[in-house]
């Protein structure tokens, strides 16, 4: 099969389309024809080396988080998905290749497309889990650093029907489109305090970064300077500012029911994460590069 494999650190230009052995299933295990790939901020950061203190690399190394596919192979004893089933969710040897074994998934809606499916699992999935450790409720003020990623409009999406004020910031060019979503957006960069604060005089009751970039000492300024209700997902440096990093666990079975609850809130226009740009599997270092820069106001597929 063709893939996307890495076997060091580094740019874009570690990337290589080679071909190799289909992974086979073991017991209780699916494989996956993989149609559609999804790129995430954590795939180059991977692939510098910059997250192994929470996601440990084995050499040789293929690409992706999330998919949507066609099941293909069953393994021994493997239940809940026949082959021909088309399912979404996370791989657990690498979305960026045409087969692979797959993670949690659930079923994909037909009236989903595989690069709409594609899109779902991680925004959706880390929007809701940090939003359940932050705990905003009706009438609260939640600041949203990084509010255009595919994240942070997951992350506005379901908050907002709860009743919570949403102050997220994104590059001005974003602003309309949050605006539509139920946030109230907010310039990001120097002054982002004294803007914040001019927004919410009474200040923020929690926040979720979903950029990094400095975003934790200004968090813990607008939170009067306590680190309580504060989530990152990007910072790696979080440790050093006692707030905490949030990269998984939770429960599988928690997340195969959420990624069902994703597709048909998808379906039904409750919950959607637009794919702005679609990639070939052999330029997926195009892809990365264009996440890397950020400002997508969306998802990065990359078509396999």
């Amino acid at each position: 099969m063709r893939a996307i494999i890495y076997d060091r650190f580094g740019g874009p230009e570690v990337l290589a389309l080679r071909e190799t052995a289909k992974p086979e299933p073991g017991t209780g295990e699916v494989r996956v024809r993989v149609v559609a790939a999804g790129v995430n901020p954590l795939d180059h950061k991977r692939r510098y080396g910059r997250v192994e203190q929470f996601y440990p690399t084995t050499f040789p190394a293929v690409p992706g988080l999330e998919f949507a596919g066609v099941v293909d192979a069953l393994g021994e004893g493997a239940t809940g998905f026949a082959v021909g089933d088309e399912v979404f969710g996370w791989t657990a040897t690498g979305a960026y290749a045409e087969y692979a074994i797959a993670g949690d998934i659930a079923h994909k809606p037909e009236a989903l497309s595989f690069e709409e499916a594609a899109a779902l699992p991680v925004a959706a999935e880390t929007a809701r889990r940090v939003l359940r450790l932050l705990a905003p409720e009706a009438g609260e003020t939640l600041l949203l650093h990084g509010a255009a990623g595919a994240v942070g409009q997951a992350a506005v999406q379901l908050a907002v029907p709860l009743g919570v004020r949403v102050i997220g910031t994104a590059s001005p060019a974003n602003h309309d489109f949050l605006r539509s979503l139920g946030a109230v957006p907010v310039a990001y960069g120097e002054g982002l305090a004294d803007r914040v604060r001019t927004l919410a005089p009474g200040g923020v009751d929690a926040v979720f970064d979903a950029a990094g970039h400095d975003t934790l000492p200004v968090s813990i300024e607008l939170r009067g300077g306590t680190t309580d209700r504060i989530v990152t997902i990007a910072a790696t440096d979080a440790a050093e500012h006692g707030v905490p990093f949030s990269g998984g666990g939770t429960p599988p079975e928690t997340v195969r029911a959420w990624l069902a609850d994703f597709g048909r809130s998808a379906v039904e226009g409750g919950l959607r994460v637009p794919v702005v740009e679609t990639f070939a599997l052999a330029d997926a270092a195009k892809a990365q590069e264009m996440s890397e820069a950020g400002h997508a106001p969306g998802k990065l597929v990359i078509r396999v």
